[in-house]
This record gives C-alpha cells, structure tokens and sequence, in this order.
C-alpha cells in the first residue's frame, strides 16, 4: 500500500463579491500549469431562495517520478452566494457575492503504484526511506510546500484577500 507523508494543511477565507465561474476556471487552470491533474470528486449544490450553497471536491495528482506522487485535495466550501452588481472601471457588471473557504490538504505519496506490497519489500521500503533516500524525500516534501504555498498566494492575489492558514 501507498504511504502517504501529510506536508500541508490550510485554509483560505474570502467574504464579498468574488466571480465564482471565473474564479473556478482560473484555480483550475493554475494546478493545470504547475502540471496536476484535476478531478472533481464532488459538486454539490444546494439552492436557498436567491442563494444557493456550493460544496466541490478536487484531487489534484501530479508524478513526480515512479516512487513519488504529489496528491492536493481542494475542499470549496461556498455559502450564501448570489447575484449581484458591481461597478467595474465605471460599467455595472454581474458577480457574485458570498461566504468562500477553500481548505487544502498536501501529501507526499510515496510507491503510489503500491510496487512494494508484500511483506518483505515493506520492510526494505522502510530502510530504503529511512536510510537511502531520505534527503530526496525532504526535497520533495519541501518542492510540494513550496508549491501549494505559490499557489495559495496566486489565488489571494487573484481574490485579493488575506488568507488564514492552520498549520
């Protein structure tokens, strides 16, 4: 079986105008460029009235190499969100506005094709991680922070926000 190293755990708030599908396509397209692929897991929502709750669920998977995956799970959480209008470089404009946080969870996967099942290369897989490759595992437990790190900034950035993270 695959062991999983948790490397990153955060959230992100944002309360206000924010446009959702742009915003939506936008985080897609950033994990897109840092070479994840994406998969929705979930997509859930809830109509209240004038507003409506959205729940979506993202796994974003990238190899890195045959012994080492990065895994990133994204957990929207989009409360109270409705339709309004915003003045925009002087033109009215349609957006939406509501509750947004966005949690994310990072692992380093390592034998993500689970290669060293049996009982005796599990033992070997733990010296060969102990002993053999264990600077190269800190490497990539330090890339992958750094990486969901540059991309929570892009998305403040995009949002314009401060986050808040829960180490």
């Amino acid at each position: 079986m695959a062991e999983k190293d948790s490397v990153f755990k955060g959230k992100v708030k944002h309360q206000g105008p924010f446009g959702f599908k742009d915003f939506y396509e936008f985080l897609f397209g950033v994990f897109m460029d840092e070479g994840f692929n994406v998969f929705e897991s979930k997509y859930e929502e809830v109509n209240k009235g004038n507003s409506k709750d959205i729940h979506i669920n993202w796994e974003a998977i990238k190899n890195v190499s045959k012994y080492f995956q990065f895994k990133i799970e994204i957990e929207y959480l989009i409360l109270r969100m409705e339709k309004i209008k915003i003045k925009k470089d002087g033109q009215e404009i349609s957006t939406e506005s509501g509750s947004l946080e966005i949690k994310f969870k990072a692992v380093l996967i390592k034998d993500p094709d689970s290669e060293w099942d049996n009982t005796f290369m599990k033992k070997l897989r733990e010296i060969y991680d102990k002993h053999i490759i264990r600077s190269r595992i800190e490497e990539h437990e330090e890339e992958l922070s750094e990486k969901i790190n540059e991309i929570i900034s892009i998305m403040k950035s995009y949002l314009a926000i401060e986050g808040q993270h829960n180490w």
